[in-house]
Formats: structure tokens, C-alpha cells, sequence
């Protein structure tokens, strides 16, 4: 492995902003914001729209987005294009 290639790796944070959930990790991810994480150290932080502590699989709360059934939809939608034909 040719080390003047690869890029480096360290610790990160990474923070849910839409969570409020914040964690510390190795990545090769930067970022020029840093900070001061829970050990007293400075680190750099990445911030990210979704992570296990917003995403709808892993907290069991997933939004339904329409309290009709899809077939109903279709048929509300294109029943009657569909019975005169």
C-alpha cells in the first residue's frame, strides 16, 4: 500500500442536526468546523441529515404519508378513465 496516496484517517464526529444526536468515529471524512467533544479534545465535525437515531427504520417511526390505500388512490384518480373505456 502506497501511504503518500491514501488519505487520512482519524477521528470524526458526526451530528445529526435534526436529532440532536452526535457521535465520535474513525473516517476519512473532514471538515474545517470542529468540535469540543465530551474528552476535553477538539475534533472535526461532519454534519448529516439522517443518521440511526432520525431514520424511520431504526426507531420504528415511520411517517405514513397518506392515510388513503394506493388503490383507492388509483381508482379515486383514474376510475373513471378506466370504466369508459
Amino acid at each position: 500500500m502506497q501511504q503518500d496516496k491514501q488519505p487520512e484517517y482519524g477521528p470524526v464526529v458526526f451530528r445529526d442536526r435534526s436529532a440532536g444526536f452526535a457521535f465520535l468515529t474513525r473516517s476519512t471524512a473532514t471538515s474545517e468546523q470542529t468540535i469540543e467533544w465530551d474528552d476535553g479534545n477538539s475534533y472535526p465535525v461532519v454534519d448529516v441529515e439522517i443518521s440511526s437515531e432520525s431514520h424511520p427504520f431504526y426507531t420504528g417511526k415511520a411517517r405514513k404519508l397518506d392515510s388513503e390505500g394506493r388503490i383507492s388512490q388509483f381508482e379515486r384518480r383514474y376510475g373513471e378513465a378506466a370504466e369508459g373505456s
